[in-house]
């Protein structure tokens, strides 16, 4: 095959139940072998691009397109398997039990003879960093990967593919900051010697921009704002301010975090000065507490809410009879480790993919079982005088949203309600006060509360739309309103910033730093430097 022509001619697509159009009026060509880094505000359109130029959009669910969208002037619908997409959440294209074969699996359905076909499988699998050299065979459980490491293994599958045309969405956004070198290297290697076309969509430009030989930018509703060459684009002038000031992340700027007013104004991106050093802590001991930094920063309170001591942590539980029935029990993750969270701060917990981020964060958090070791609550985040459990994986689930509040890495998986306004207020409405036992806001207040987080998350239009169908930096941030809106003590936090345009980052990073300020405290998985400088969080490294 040889690289793809791509062609929208006055393109635009309006998805099922919406009002207005994700994309519209779009004309465009990218020439065969050509490659472009495609940016703009969080729910410009970009995802919707790439999934018609990979064909797999359908109009017959009450969507409406308009115009033509083109591979080597075909409908791109009628070229499927010309494209290869790696998705935004790589959790929805794993498809097999085996890494090998869902990475073969594409190939397979591009009857690409089966000899060829493993070797393929075995060198897109060491590109990506996923080979047995790292530990994982062919015939690893895909279950039994992170977030991160499935991330890799969707792109893995593209790569094996061989297609004329890679579609990449947000590739790099769950990786460690070595993978994303080692899987952006992965991608142009595989992209020079195949010669494909490439599209890669990614809110931190500074990965690519180098590499790439076209920058469009997305104008939120239709068209495009800005085509150019990267150095052209983001070079120091009136262009590079007017795309940090739509939220475009531009390399060496920042936004400061802020929480914005009802109406208020969005943020406006600055460029950044020495960032703050987060207080490290590599073997998951606690540090000393901090003190109270220019910015405003809240000191930790020095009242324990929760420690584990000597904890080891597994998403397979170790039930009674396991050796007898099942052989030798699963080997946990990580294990001797040392964390207490107090009220009043900040911890991010950062470290490799694969490392065991997630599992520790969803056993803290009290929703799977401690493998081993201990993980006590204290009276104050129990309630002085209420009879608990002293393991919040023990406590009636009434409990335990109550006090602690939970974003998974994948939205979808905490998403409830037919509306985002409902999603909203479900919480409000469920949330009783953990010393009294009663109701802690009426109906009334419950949507008041909505209606605060749609304005300050940017999600007002988007009040009644199904939150399954929006962008998947939409559904990020819906799912950390849903959780704010109860008000925990607590909130873990499981890479909250990923797919954030630089202002929509401002905000969640804002109201999150305000609730350190206001006295609960912030649990996050994350390889965003910024966000935990911007909480002056103290980091818990993994290795």
């Amino acid at each position: 095959m040889t690289a793809a022509t791509v062609t929208a001619q006055g393109w635009g697509w309006r998805h099922a139940g919406r009002d207005r159009a994700a994309v519209a009026s779009l004309d465009l060509t990218i020439p065969p072998g050509q490659r472009v880094l495609l940016a703009g505000p969080s729910g410009a359109g970009k995802s919707t691009l790439l999934h018609g130029l990979a064909g797999v959009l359908d109009p017959a669910d009450d969507s409406e397109e308009t115009g033509r969208l083109l591979l080597d002037g075909v409908p791109t619908r009628e070229l499927r398997g010309h494209a290869g997409l790696v998705q935004q959440d790589p959790e929805t294209q794993v498809i097999l039990s085996r890494v090998g074969d869902d990475v073969a699996f594409g190939a397979e359905n591009l009857r690409v003879p089966p000899d060829e076909i493993w070797d393929r499988v075995r060198h897109a699998l060491a590109a990506v960093g996923l080979g047995e050299d790292e530990g994982i065979a062919l015939w690893r459980d895909t279950s039994r990967l992170s977030g991160g490491q499935k991330q890799r293994m969707a792109l893995a599958g593209v790569l094996a593919m061989r297609p004329p045309l890679v579609l990449l969405d947000e590739p790099t956004a769950n990786l460690d900051p070595a993978g994303v070198l080692e899987v952006r290297d992965a991608v142009l290697a595989v992209v020079e010697a195949i010669g494909a076309t490439l599209v890669v969509v990614e809110h931190r430009l500074g990965t690519w921009a180098r590499h790439v030989d076209r920058l469009l930018v997305l104008e939120p509703g239709g068209g495009i704002s800005h085509d150019g060459t990267p150095a052209a684009l983001l070079a120091p002038g009136p262009v590079r301010e007017e795309l940090a000031a739509a939220g475009v992340w531009v390399p060496g700027v920042v936004p400061e975090p802020v929480t914005p007013a009802p109406g208020g104004p969005r943020p406006a991106a600055e460029p950044s000065g020495p960032a703050r050093s987060p207080r490290r802590d590599p073997a998951g001991h606690r540090d000393p507490a901090g003190h109270r930094d220019p910015a405003g920063h809240r000191d930790p309170t020095g009242t324990a809410l929760l420690s584990a001591r000597d904890l080891a942590v597994s998403r397979h539980a170790v039930r009674p009879g396991w050796r007898r029935r099942l052989g030798p029990p699963p080997v946990p993750v990580q294990h001797g480790l040392d964390v207490t969270v107090e009220a009043g701060e900040a911890v991010v917990v950062t470290g490799p993919n694969g490392v065991g981020k997630s599992t520790l964060l969803l056993t803290l958090a009290g929703l799977i079982p401690a493998h081993a070791g201990t993980l006590t609550t204290t009276a104050a985040l129990k309630g002085h005088g209420v009879r608990l459990p002293d393991d919040p994986h023990r406590w009636p689930a009434r409990d335990l949203v109550s006090r602690i509040g939970t974003v998974f890495q994948e939205p979808e998986h905490q998403f409830v309600a037919a509306t985002v306004r409902e999603e909203l207020a479900f919480g409000p409405r469920h949330a009783r006060d953990h010393r009294t036992g009663t109701l802690r806001w009426s109906a009334a207040q419950a949507r008041g509360r909505a209606d605060e987080l749609l304005e300050a998350m940017g999600l007002t239009g988007l009040a009644e739309v199904n939150p399954f169908t929006l962008s998947g930096g939409e559904k990020r941030r819906l799912s950390v309103a849903t959780v704010l809106a109860t008000g925990p003590d607590v909130v873990f936090l499981d890479e909250p910033t990923f797919g954030q345009d630089a202002n929509t980052w401002a905000v969640l990073t804002g109201m999150l730093r305000r609730l350190v300020t206001e006295g609960s405290s912030v649990v996050a998985v994350t390889h965003d430097q910024d966000f935990a400088a911007a909480l002056d969080a103290r980091v818990v490294e993994l290795t």
